[in-house]
């Protein structure tokens, strides 16, 4: 890199990269409206669905010159580190078009109104579907997306489901692929300017039934050595029967509502008592694998509606690449402004890899840029050192010339790598 940016190795050193960093954050709304315009331009891309989605980044190190780092739930499971939360926004595909940075502990709907005043105040008020996934849901959220006629499709909690249980039990499912089915329903409250849609997905189903069918038989199995330990009087207080049972809860947690128990001490003895309830069970497991989605786009089908949604796996995906592939985590900075800065520059990247990407899927090369890199990394650069007699040494700086698959791509790519790179002994 010091050869390619004509920089002396000697005056690549911390201060300065801090320095550059510095600079480089001022600039970022307009970097932002940049790329969105350049995106547009270079690819045709359309911002009318914007994709929303938050994630969390940790920390090494205590961060306590930064306010911004805070312990909450961590997506990397690392409650033990403060943490970050970035809210990302993207068009479809995962085109980035901007984000933000919150505090470690807000909670995912309190940054939605940041985002849209954000997303407004740069690229105005157009006619754009926010899509959000069931964390943003809040009253307060629907309160300002209604206003001002902004369109949405949101993800519910999972405990809207029950006012469509009856509909769960009717026919008129609409399938999308093989494995996924939609129901166009009625507002349960009475609403008529929304939508719901109920879908249901074979995958989920299967995925949610071993998490429960887990989930209940290492429970069941813990209530029945507890049971056997009571009756054979190796405990004694219904105090240490109830901190078993306490801890068993705590590990298997997500069972817990399937059941129904007592402890008491009955002529001397400690006695648990345990059953299933019945009605908790079958609803779980007539639910399993179906999930609600809200919208105030009456325009589109069930079936329009679910695809935009689904389309919030880009977001996720972009996250994914950011972390591993652009190592945004951990962060390793202290202060605020140079922690914005690092996720400025792993944005940038990020940038940069879906640019790469419409650019393969232009070329025919699919829109996936990992296996493009790994081929492009053969390219090597090579010294060649070639003395004389007068002692004088000519060094050639010269690329490997690229092997029969690898130049085939560069052709596709429209890249046209050189041959030699001028090298400057002074550098």
């Amino acid at each position: 890199m010091a050869d390619l940016c004509g920089i002396p190795d000697f005056a690549i050193y911390s201060n300065r990269l801090y320095r550059a960093l510095d600079q480089l954050l001022e600039q970022k709304d307009r970097l932002q409206k940049f790329i969105k315009d350049r995106f547009g331009e270079l690819f045709r891309i359309s911002y009318d669905l914007i994709l929303y989605d938050v994630t969390s980044v940790y920390f090494e190190g205590e961060a306590a010159k930064n306010p911004q780092a805070r312990r909450g739930y961590s997506r990397d499971h690392r409650p033990d580190c403060k943490q970050v939360l970035i809210a990302l926004v993207v068009a479809k595909e995962g085109i980035p078009l901007g984000y933000e940075v919150f505090e470690g502990n807000r909670h995912d709907s309190q940054t939605v109104e940041s985002i849209i005043r954000k997303v407004e105040e740069l690229y105005g008020q157009a006619d754009r579907i926010w899509i959000m996934d069931r964390g943003m849901g809040s009253a307060q959220t629907l309160s300002l997306l209604s206003r001002e006629n902004r369109r949405y499709i949101l993800g519910t909690p999972k405990s809207l489901l029950r006012k469509f249980e009856a509909e769960l039990l009717r026919g008129a499912w609409k399938p999308v692929h093989p494995g996924l089915e939609v129901k166009l329903c009625r507002s349960p409250f009475g609403n008529d300017e929304e939508v719901f849609i109920l879908c249901r997905s074979t995958a989920r189903q299967a995925k949610e039934k071993a998490i429960h069918d887990r989930f209940l038989g290492r429970l069941e199995a813990g209530f029945r050595r507890l049971e056997r330990s009571c009756t054979a009087g190796r405990v004694r207080s219904v105090k240490k029967a109830e901190r078993r049972y306490g801890r068993l809860l705590e590990r298997h947690h997500r069972a817990s509502r399937f059941f129904t128990t007592t402890v008491e001490k009955q002529n001397g003895v400690v006695k648990f008592t345990w059953s299933r309830r019945e009605q908790q069970l079958t609803w779980a497991r007539r639910s399993e694998g179906c999930y609600v989605l809200r919208s105030n786009v009456k325009e589109w089908s069930p079936e329009e509606l679910w695809k935009a949604y689904i389309q919030l796996t880009d977001a996720e995906k972009a996250f994914r690449i950011q972390k591993d592939d652009l190592r945004l985590r951990p962060i390793w900075h202290q202060k605020e402004s140079r922690v914005q800065a690092h996720i400025l520059v792993c944005f940038l990247a990020y940038v940069l890899w879906k640019c790469f990407g419409q650019m393969c899927r232009q070329a025919g090369l699919g829109d996936e840029p990992r296996k493009i890199i790994d081929e492009i990394k053969k390219l090597q650069l090579i010294d060649v050192v070639l003395p004389t007699r007068k002692g004088v040494e000519i060094r050639l700086r010269c690329v490997t010339t690229p092997g029969p698959d690898l130049a085939i791509v560069l052709q596709k790519l429209k890249l046209n790598p050189p041959k030699r790179l001028n090298f400057n002994p002074d550098l």
